[in-house]
């Protein structure tokens, strides 16, 4: 039978997709535009408790871990993390940023630089695949926030992304996150009371709106998980440690 070259080329084209499309895992990540591109679609968090991850499948798993934490008062403490991380050596690493700031905090531009130069310790640390920091930011520290962004953006490294937690009502009814220079904004899809007590009355279940929030969920291991989790870079917080609750059961939830 004869085929034109054009039909011929076609049908090798749509052969060869057919394959990959069957040869990618089901955990794999769709097309992630930008810089969080290179990152496996599930990322562990490792907080500030002692945990041994060594066993996990670098290619399928990123690490984020607490790497300090900084209070800002009248000035800036930084704390680094004191309990011990074993990682696979090839693994992708995410050092978080933690910051505490209480309504007394002092939101100066001093300590603004302050805040900004221990945060970039963590985000030229060798072998870091990505920053993210995490702050509740209230309502009158939010210009503060994103002045640290902003200023964390311009001084990073151009190629490294920059990531951040979410309270899901910055996402949803509240998206006052819209338009920071960041990468990523991560909405904890869990122990959510804080932000149902906040809600308006008239504010619907959290559906995602803000575009920086798109792309990524927070999920925990004891909790329900939303049920439109296709296509989502996922975050996974392990309650109990994750020596107790064990990675592979979070592809088997995910299956």
């Amino acid at each position: 039978m004869h085929i034109s070259n054009k039909l011929w080329n076609y049908t090798c084209i749509a052969s060869i997709a057919l394959f990959v499309s069957f040869a990618i895992r089901s955990d794999a990540l769709p097309q992630v535009p930008g810089r969080m591109a290179a990152l496996p679609r599930i990322t562990l968090w490792a907080w500030e408790r002692r945990e041994d991850l060594r066993s996990i499948d670098p290619q399928r798993y990123a690490i984020a871990y607490l790497d300090r934490t900084i209070t800002i008062g009248s000035s800036v403490d930084t704390q680094i993390r004191r309990n011990s991380l074993a990682i696979p050596e090839s693994a992708k690493r995410i050092p978080v940023v933690r910051i505490e700031a209480p309504r007394t905090a002092m939101l100066t531009a001093s300590n603004r630089a302050d805040a900004v130069t221990a945060i970039l310790d963590s985000a030229t640390e060798t072998g870091a695949a990505a920053l993210q920091i995490d702050f509740d930011a209230t309502a009158s520290q939010r210009t503060f926030y994103r002045d640290i962004l902003a200023d964390l953006r311009e001084k990073m490294p151009p190629n490294l992304p920059l990531s951040i937690t979410a309270l899901a009502s910055w996402c949803s009814w509240d998206n006052w996150i819209s338009g920071l220079p960041v990468d990523e904004a991560v909405p904890m899809m869990f122990r959510m009371e804080p932000d149902h007590r906040l809600a308006s009355p008239i504010a619907d279940d959290f559906v995602i709106r803000e575009p920086l929030c798109r792309n990524s969920y927070g999920i925990s291991t004891t909790e329900p998980w939303p049920s439109n989790l296709d296509g989502k870079r996922l975050y996974i917080f392990a309650d109990n440690g994750w020596r107790a609750d064990s990675p592979n059961n979070t592809l088997r939830r995910l299956r």
